[in-house]
């Protein structure tokens, strides 16, 4: 899809069809990310230590394996 321009004040239109899909509305927070030489606009997350926690999660602790491998090594 392709944006025909830039408005003097910079400002871009983003089509109806991928404001919809991405749930994009007035207010929206996004980041302009450049991905040397990309530009990418992408929805900032509310809250994102919030929304990250737990991501790396296993059913050990970092502490615990880490203990438990140098007890072996000895």
């Amino acid at each position: 899809m392709t944006v025909h321009f830039i408005s003097n004040k910079g400002w871009v239109v983003i089509p109806a069809e991928l404001r919809k899909k991405y749930a994009l509305k007035p207010g929206t927070e996004v980041r302009i990310v450049d991905y040397g030489g990309v530009l990418a606009i992408v929805p900032a997350m509310p809250e994102p230590v919030k929304q990250a926690a737990g991501m790396l999660k296993s059913g050990n602790k970092l502490t615990d394996t880490l203990l438990e491998e140098h007890h072996r090594e000895r």
